[in-house]
C-alpha cells in the first residue's frame, strides 16, 4: 500500500477578517487579553533617572505611572488615587519633589506608593474600626522588570515569566547571545519621533514582519539592502539578517558611511541589519552603529501612537555629532509604512475584505502572529 502523497501548503493563505481590524468588540477582548495581561514595554529608564521622575503610559484601558524612587528603584502603579479615584498624574511626565499628592482631596503617597497623608488622616479608620494600613490603601502596584534599557510593565496580577519574552526574541536572532552583544541598554537616546498612525496596531505588525511591498514604497531602504527587492524580510531567515549591498558604507538614507560599530558585535553581525518583533507592540532594528527602537500603544481600533528611538552609543549624543543621516533612513521608511498602513485601514470595514485578505509564501510567517493573536483572544 502506498503512503500518502504530501501536499505542499498553498501559495495563498487567509489574513485574519477584516473585523478583526475595525471592531470595538475585538479591541476591547484585544486590551485586556493581551495589553493588560502581556508584558509592554514602557518607557526608557535613563528618563527617569532622577528620584521624583515620572512618566505615565496608557497600557490597555490603564493609565499607569511610573516613578524612580528615593532609593533609585524604579516602580510602576496604577495612576488612580486610593480615596475617589481621581487620576493622580495629570501631566504626561514629569517631577515631584518628595511626593505624589492628588489634586482633589490631597491624598498624598510617597514615591514607593505609600499613604502618607490625607486630610484628618489621624481619624480615619478601615472597616474593622482600626487605624488605616497605609500601604494596603497605598498605591496598586504594577508588575514591572527593565530589560535593554526600557522599563516594561504588566498588569495582569500572576505576570507570565519574562524570560519567556527574551527566549522568544533569542530565538528570532538564532544565537541566544546576539542581542547582548549590540549594548542596548548601555546606549543613549539620540533622537526620537512620534508618529500618530490612523491604523490598527496588527496592521503596523504585519507590515513590520513583511518586506513583499520594500520593492514598492521602501526606494531608500532597498538601496541599502538589495536583498530586500526579493521581498524576502530578515525575520523570515532566522539568525541571518539582511546584507548591506556592495558599495554601501552604512545604515544611512544615502549610503554613506556611519559611525564606528558598536563596541560588542562580532565580525559577522557588521554590514548586517536584523530585524525582531516583541509581541505585541515592539520592533527592534539592529545595525551595526545604532539600534531602531519602536513601542506602539494602541489607543483605539483605528489609532495607534508610535514611538521610535534612534539608539547609539553616549560619545555620539554626548559630542553633539549629526545623526541626520542614519534617523532620516528609517524616518522615511516609518512615514512610508505608516501612510500603507493608512491607506489599508479604511478597506478592513469593506465587505471585499469580510472573509480577509491572502498572504503569499514570503509572507506564511505572519499566520504565526495571526493564530497567536486568535489564540489569546480565545483564552
Amino acid at each position: 500500500m502506498s503512503s500518502p502523497t504530501m501536499q505542499p501548503p498553498p501559495a495563498l493563505i487567509a489574513t485574519l477578517p477584516g473585523n478583526h481590524y475595525v471592531s470595538d468588540a475585538v479591541f476591547a477582548a484585544e486590551q485586556e487579553r493581551i495589553f493588560e495581561s502581556t508584558w509592554i514595554c514602557a518607557v526608557r529608564s535613563s528618563e527617569l533617572a532622577a528620584p521624583g521622575k515620572f512618566k505615565k503610559v496608557q497600557v490597555g484601558r490603564e493609565s499607569v505611572l511610573l516613578v524612580r524612587g528615593r532609593d533609585g528603584l524604579l516602580r510602576a502603579f496604577l495612576n488612580v488615587c486610593r480615596h475617589r479615584g481621581a487620576q493622580l498624574c495629570t501631566e504626561p511626565e514629569g517631577q515631584v519633589r518628595r511626593n505624589l499628592r492628588c489634586p482633589y482631596h490631597s491624598w498624598t503617597y510617597a514615591l514607593d506608593g505609600k499613604l502618607v497623608a490625607a486630610p484628618n488622616i489621624g481619624s480615619l479608620t478601615d472597616e474593622t474600626g482600626a487605624g488605616i494600613d497605609r500601604y494596603r490603601y497605598g498605591l496598586i502596584p504594577v508588575a514591572l522588570t527593565e530589560w535593554l534599557g526600557y522599563a516594561w510593565v504588566c498588569l495582569s496580577d500572576t505576570p507570565p515569566p519574562f524570560d519567556d519574552v527574551v527566549a522568544e526574541t533569542t530565538r528570532t536572532l538564532g544565537d541566544p547571545d546576539t542581542i547582548n552583544r549590540y549594548g542596548i541598554g548601555g546606549l543613549d537616546v539620540g533622537h526620537r519621533e512620534v508618529y500618530d498612525v490612523a491604523a490598527n496596531w496588527k496592521l503596523i505588525v504585519e507590515n513590520f514582519m513583511e518586506c513583499y511591498h520594500c520593492s514598492s514604497i521602501h526606494p531608500e531602504l532597498v538601496g541599502v539592502l538589495p536583498e530586500f527587492a526579493k521581498g524576502v524580510a530578515a525575520q523570515a531567515n532566522t539568525g541571518r539578517g539582511a546584507e548591506f549591498g556592495p558599495g554601501v558604507a552604512g545604515f544611512t538614507v544615502d549610503g554613506a558611511a556611519g559611525f564606528d560599530r558598536l563596541p560588542g558585535i562580532t565580525d559577522e553581525q557588521d554590514r548586517r541589519y536584523y530585524a525582531i518583533t516583541v509581541k505585541p507592540t515592539v520592533f527592534i532594528n539592529l545595525v551595526p552603529d545604532h539600534i531602531i527602537f519602536h513601542r506602539m500603544y494602541p489607543m483605539s481600533p483605528s489609532r495607534t501612537i508610535v514611538e521610535c528611538d534612534w539608539l547609539y552609543t553616549a560619545d555620539v549624543v554626548a559630542a553633539g555629532r549629526d545623526v541626520s543621516h542614519s534617523v532620516e533612513l528609517f524616518h522615511r521608511v516609518n512615514q512610508q509604512d505608516f501612510a500603507a498602513c493608512e491607506r489599508t485601514q479604511p478597506a478592513m470595514s469593506s465587505r471585499a475584505y469580510r472573509n480577509g485578505g491572502v498572504l503569499v509564501p514570503v509572507e506564511h510567517h505572519i499566520a504565526e502572529f495571526h493564530q497567536w493573536v486568535v489564540s489569546r483572544l480565545g483564552a
